[in-house]
């Protein structure tokens, strides 16, 4: 049983860190003004845009547009790595 908790831990720590790159690339990609029609670009927007959308609802833009929920998502990433991954991690060295 603790190596299912293991392999769980693993590929959560993976999908957590493959998301965070694709919210770090797309949150440099705004910065350009990208074709919308590529189809890169659809899925980084498609892939971000609705946790973009429930950051931005809570966290209002700040001065000069300044967008900070690509931040907050990284950090939120961040901790479910630390926090998620290690209490599974933790069971997983409990049924051993």
């Amino acid at each position: 049983m603790g190596h299912l908790f293991e392999a769980i831990a693993t590929v959560v720590n993976l999908a957590l860190e493959l998301y965070m790159w694709i919210v770090i690339i797309s949150a440099l990609i705004s910065w350009v003004n990208p074709d919308p029609y590529n189809p890169i670009v659809r899925f980084l927007r498609s892939a971000t845009e609705p946790v973009f959308a429930r950051v931005r609802r809570h966290v209002p833009s700040v001065a000069g547009g300044v967008d900070f929920s690509p931040i907050i998502v990284i950090l939120a990433i961040v901790f479910l790595k630390v926090f998620l991954v290690g209490v599974i991690s933790d069971m997983a060295g409990k049924f051993r």
